[in-house]
């Protein structure tokens, strides 16, 4: 059981536990035992007291009057939402029972765990959970739904996730925030942007939608969803072509250089601009200041990895810096992700050990909807914690109508009854990352953090690692890992002897300290963890797995049966589905709307408010249009997973397609089409709508 602070008032430091680049440094607040204010730590080298509005109002999410007390069994039909009280004993004898009869039956790969990072804690994501499931024998979960195909791209490239240090880029002259609401999802990049550009930088946006990152930047680049790599090839082939690559940079630190050379040399910017719907002469321009503007860097965001050809797109942005020697110099270079100096010792923490079955089959999370429905040995319990896949999840009305299954007997875990935990035969009330031990390590910057409990538990509520002790208990387990106290578990996590840059961090070091940072050095001079050590303009391992060995344009598989490319993009005040269920929040963020280019509006009819049916042979969704120019014509684009409110149709992953992207297992979200229709047109002078 975790000790909170008993102190009934006074400011707390503590970590955001939300899945984001940024994860903040916070003091907060309590009076009386409860959190009254959040803020950000001014002494945190990033966060530098500068938090968004989701975490500023955490509090109305932690004290949210529907936030779950105690844990419940199904009373009514399954999506209903009807539950009745019972106690933590009688849901864990549930459970196990259940679990002990299915694997008597049917065997442990008939239960399912279903998890993502919805509290980025490590012990909460992968830790006690990770031991329990393998020592079960359940299916395993490839957890592949945000970032898996540009983490295997860029490793390609560069052999792992490793970029430069984001507080560098103060320094760089030339920031292009590619693929990325850096305002929306990423703010103190944003921030650390605004101070390169007080000394004279210049930020470029390259995006499918004018948001408000693309309106704060001094160049906008709109571009057609799913093109990147072309544009990217396009670039390189102006750097080569006028002489504009730092030949020394590229003989001592690369290989393939010259292969590379000849192939772009297809991508001139006239066929681009054809592919792209990139201007001709601004793919020109562009490839000029990126050329001639050093220190140049390039913020490779989450969008364009959401796509057929994702892996590839980050793999191809990612040789860039290269061709001009960036990494050399001060505020230089690239991030995709950090995570590689921060890399600890999962197996100690996830115990892959304790599977007695090596080839335990591994359900890919984004095709839960065709797993809950098609397979021939079928899932016959799931239980779900740190996600909601009834919303997040692609092909949503598959996955909901896999939930709705009799004989699936679901367990979820979470803070709130969530559109997935109303299909639930139990729900259990989940402790926020306030009432909880555990270590969180970016996957942007350097810095590794503690949470230590700030407030006691909610209710009855319990943390994962908690409840997966007691699950372990309620099998019969008595493996000593089940017994690790959480502070056992991070010096586990932390000794980590592969990774000299966090040599100095461990426990009883963060509970002095709260936050510390990775011993990071440059890249460059040095070896890279690729095969050749060097940059792999040229992959031979990429050929061997069924690869273009160089960086090439392939185009998305989706068919053109539907006239528009449909992108669901993040909105500002919601991070997936969290958040989404607050009245706070939602009025922040006020409603789900529609972006249609003005041209493609006036063919069909639709005028700004108006509201349209999107729809496609997946499913259909409703929403207001907002008419304008912030994107391109051909594409329509969305912002947010809004709440299943009744009377409304707003959950866009019912139109997502489930395909896996081209490497990495990962979702293809922006790579689907769809119709766009008027349904309504707004009141007006307070009489009925013109249908």
């Amino acid at each position: 059981m975790n000790s909170y602070s008993r102190t009934l008032n006074g400011v707390f430091p503590s970590v955001c536990s939300l899945d984001c680049p940024d994860q903040c440094g916070l003091l907060v607040h309590k009076k009386e035992g409860k959190i009254v204010k959040v803020e950000g730590d001014p002494n945190h080298p990033v966060t530098q007291g500068n938090i968004c509005n989701k975490v500023r109002s955490m509090p109305s999410r932690i004290y949210d009057q529907n936030r779950l007390k105690y844990p419940m069994k199904r009373a009514g039909a399954k999506g209903e939402g009807h539950f009745v009280q019972i106690g933590w004993k009688e849901a864990i004898d549930t459970i196990t029972s259940r679990w002990k009869d299915l694997i008597a039956k049917n065997g442990p790969e008939s239960i399912l765990p279903y998890s993502f990072y919805g509290n980025m804690g490590r012990l909460s994501a992968e830790g006690m959970d990770r031991r329990f499931f393998h020592k079960l024998g359940a299916s395993r979960l490839d957890r592949t739904i945000c970032q898996s195909a540009g983490t295997a791209g860029y490793a390609y490239t560069m052999g792992g996730s490793f970029g430069i240090d984001p507080e560098d880029t103060i320094h760089s002259k030339l920031i292009i925030l590619w693929g990325i609401n850096a305002v929306s999802t990423n703010m103190h990049q944003m921030i650390l942007a605004q101070k390169a550009r007080k000394s004279g930088a210049k930020i470029v946006v390259i995006d499918v939608h004018k948001n408000q990152t693309g309106k704060m930047a001094d160049w906008f680049l709109p571009i057609t969803p799913g093109t990147d790599t072309a544009l990217a090839l396009s670039i390189m082939h102006v750097l080569f072509a006028e002489n504009l690559v730092d030949e020394t940079f590229l003989e001592e630190f690369t290989v393939g250089h010259q292969e590379l050379r000849e192939h772009v040399k297809q991508y001139d910017p006239e066929t681009a601009a054809g592919i792209t719907g990139v201007p001709e002469e601004d793919i020109i321009k562009l490839a000029r200041m990126y050329g001639e503007t050093s220190p140049a860097f390039i913020r490779i965001g989450n969008g364009p990895q959401h796509h057929d050809n994702g892996g590839m797109c980050i793999r191809t942005i990612s040789c860039l810096p290269a061709l001009t020697g960036q990494w050399l110099i001060k505020g230089g270079g690239a991030i995709k992700g950090n995570s590689g100096y921060l890399a600890f010792n999962t197996g100690a923490l996830q115990r892959p050990d304790l599977l007695h079955k090596r080839d335990t089959r591994i359900i890919n999370m984004n095709e839960i909807g065709s797993a809950l429905l098609e397979l021939e040995k079928p899932i016959k319990s799931m239980y779900v914690y740190g996600t909601n896949p009834a919303v997040v999840a692609p092909e949503g009305n598959k996955v909901r109508q896999g939930l709705q299954r009799e004989d699936l007997f679901l367990v979820v875990h979470d803070l709130f009854l969530t559109e997935t935990a109303k299909y639930a035969d139990i729900v259990l009330p989940a402790a926020s990352s306030f009432e909880n031990t555990d270590i969180y390590s970016s996957y942007w910057h350097h810095y590794m953090q503690i949470q230590e409990p700030v407030i006691e538990p909610y209710g009855e509520s319990k943390s994962n690692v908690e409840v997966f002790r007691l699950l372990a208990e309620g099998m019969g387990y008595h493996d000593a890992v089940f017994n690790e106290t959480e502070e056992e578990m991070i010096d586990a996590a932390l000794n980590f002897p592969a990774n000299p840059f966090i040599e100095e961090i461990n426990a009883e070091s963060l509970k002095k300290n709260k936050f510390m940072k990775a011993r990071v050095k440059p890249l460059f001079p040095g070896r890279l963890p690729t095969p050749s050590g060097k940059i792999e303009l040229y992959s031979k391992r990429m050929k061997e797995d069924g690869y273009p060995p160089l960086p090439t344009y392939i185009p998305l598989k989706e068919e053109n049966k539907f006239p528009f490319l449909f992108v669901p993009a993040p909105n500002h005040n919601f991070l997936n589905s969290t958040f989404s269920n607050n009245i706070k929040h939602a009025a922040m963020e006020k409603e789900p709307r529609l972006h249609i280019n003005k041209r493609d509006a006036v063919n069909a009819e639709i005028k700004d408010g108006d509201l349209v049916r999107i729809w496609n042979e997946r499913g259909e969704c409703e929403l207001k249009a907002a008419v304008g120019e912030l994107v391109l014509p051909g594409t329509v684009v969305s912002q947010g997973l809004w709440a299943d409110a009744p009377g409304t149709k707003h959950l866009v992953n019912s139109l997502t397609p489930d395909r896996l992207s081209d490497m990495g297992g990962g979702a293809v979200f922006f790579s689907g089409r769809v119709n766009v229709s008027i349904i309504s047109k707004p009141l007006q002078n307070g009489l009925a709508p013109v249908k």
